[in-house]
């Protein structure tokens, strides 16, 4: 009987959390196609009080705009920073409340991740996102129900030049020039998920920047991209 329950656990988990995460790149994770040769630049895990104003005035001083994707309980804590990124001309997402993957979270706490941070940042800026990132790249099947109910999409990435492996400010910005392509997506840090990744993204920013844009590419926020 242990056995058998087992099995049910492990097939109750495949379909609220596996098979949605194999489905989700055939809905949103491709880059948009109709956005002309623009790219989007993203930041993740954010607020943070060292690093993300390091970015915002490498951004304003190549007149870039870029999407923030937040996470909650951090945006609580440091206000002024998301006002600050507002205020820039940024795009704010939600990158849900505490950071936790979803494939941790049942449907409730998936709710609750989901609405808080959208209420939070919301509050904050006086315009509720309309975009999210799950934390990780990970979904459920709660999460289309949440997301519904809060008008908000889900956006991935189509590069990703540092993942949960370091790589040197140098590799990443090779990994960005050759894989650039119009409509791209690229995944950066602002705030540690991986260990001194917001470090790594301040000293590759610049001549990741001057090196697409020397390609011929352009900016332009994750939501600009897609109403193209």
């Amino acid at each position: 009987m242990l056995g058998v329950a087992a099995a049910g656990g492990v097939l109750a988990w495949v379909g609220y959390a596996w098979a949605p995460h194999l489905v989700t790149p055939l809905c949103v994770w491709r880059a948009p196609r109709a956005a002309g040769r623009r790219i989007a630049l993203t930041f993740d895990d954010g607020p943070d009080a060292e690093f993300t104003p390091r970015v915002l005035e490498i951004l304003r001083g190549r007149g870039v705009r870029a999407s923030f994707f937040l996470v909650g309980e951090r945006a609580a804590r440091a206000p002024q920073i998301v006002r600050a990124i507002s205020a820039a001309g940024h795009e704010i997402g939600s990158h849900g409340w505490s950071h936790r993957s979803l494939w941790l979270c049942g449907p409730s706490r998936t709710h609750d991740e989901i609405a808080r941070a959208h209420g939070t940042l919301g509050d904050l800026t006086g315009a509720a996102p309309a975009l999210f990132r799950p934390p990780w790249g990970m979904v459920n099947a709660a999460m289309f129900g949440a997301l519904r109910r809060h008008r908000q999409r889900c956006v991935f990435w189509s590069i990703q030049p540092e993942g949960l492996r370091p790589a040197p400010a140098a590799t990443q910005v090779a990994r960005v020039l050759r894989r650039a392509h119009p409509g791209a997506i690229v995944d950066l840090h602002d705030a540690e998920g991986t260990r001194q990744a917001p470090a790594r993204v301040c000293e590759a920013l610049p001549a990741m920047i001057d090196g697409l844009a020397a390609a011929g590419y352009g900016f332009g926020t994750v939501g600009e991209l897609l109403a193209s």
